[in-house]
């Protein structure tokens, strides 16, 4: 809820929004769930998601996309600057993600064990390439790195690597947190402003599209660590296949369930 509510922040009512979330987290995420953890079909396809690459980052993501482009950009938009008010907040706010997220992606082993450990040194790791990477794309891009960027890196690959951090090595993290900086970056420089919605913070270029990413590295780069399966051909179209149905599934429900708001 608090992704999709981050992309259409100032442009929708507080009552429409618990309802809509209401009516989401029964027909969107909770289908979703099942279908990948609780014995559903992606499930037995054999896709992999750890802790929640399809399941949160894209079904939110893409979901916040619908919502930002039925909603509409908010007053000035594109003609008036709308930097974050306060840097030290973001960095603050990026920080505490950073720590939590040990629990988000370590915590899905469901117990203390070397899986356990596995996901929480890949968790950090894949974070601390896409700062590294997206630093280096600044500078190269905008002549200086910063600091609102970093944060959003890092976000980018905590992001990547949710789906993945149990099933890849260390050095699998590493390339998922470089993939995901360099796409999300490219989505939130490139990509927003030439189909110009008003995603406010990046929803979908960071967590509907670096989910995306995570969802396809964790089959390009499985190793046996921590689940027995190997990448491979048969894994990636798997993943795939999971990644396409979630990324048409969770937008058409919340059209659905938006339009119905606006005609209610």
């Amino acid at each position: 809820p608090a992704l999709i509510l981050g992309a259409v922040v100032e442009r929708m009512k507080f009552s429409s929004f618990l309802v809509f979330i209401a009516i989401w987290l029964l027909a969107v995420y909770c289908p979703l769930a099942y279908m990948v953890w609780g014995g559903g079909w992606i499930f037995n396809a054999g896709a992999i998601d750890f802790a929640g690459g399809l399941v949160v980052h894209m079904s939110s993501g893409f979901s916040a996309l619908v919502a930002a482009i039925m909603l509409g950009k908010r007053r000035g938009f594109g003609r008036e600057p709308m930097p974050p008010h306060s840097l030290p907040l973001c960095l603050i706010g990026a920080g505490l993600l950073w720590a939590g997220w040990f629990g988000f992606n370590a915590g899905s082993a469901l117990s203390a064990t070397p899986l356990a450990a596995l996901a929480l040194l890949n968790t950090s790791t894949a974070a601390s390439m896409a700062v590294l990477v997206w630093a280096v794309i600044e500078w190269m891009h905008r002549g200086k790195p910063t600091a609102l960027g970093a944060a959003t890196a890092a976000v980018a690959g905590l992001v990547a690597s949710t789906p993945a951090c149990g099933n890849v090595s260390p050095m699998g993290a590493s390339a998922v947190g470089f993939g995901g900086s360099v796409i999300c970056y490219c989505a939130v420089t490139f990509v927003k402003p030439m189909l110009g919605y008003d995603d406010s913070l990046d929803a979908f270029g960071v967590h509907g599209l670096g989910g995306t990413w995570g969802a396809l590295a964790t089959g390009l780069f499985a190793t046996s660590l921590g689940s027995g399966i190997e990448t491979n051909a048969q894994q990636i179209l798997v993943q795939l296949k999971s990644i396409g149905f979630t990324a048409v599934y969770a937008p058409a429900l919340t059209f659905v369930i938006l339009y119905g708001l606006k005609l209610t």
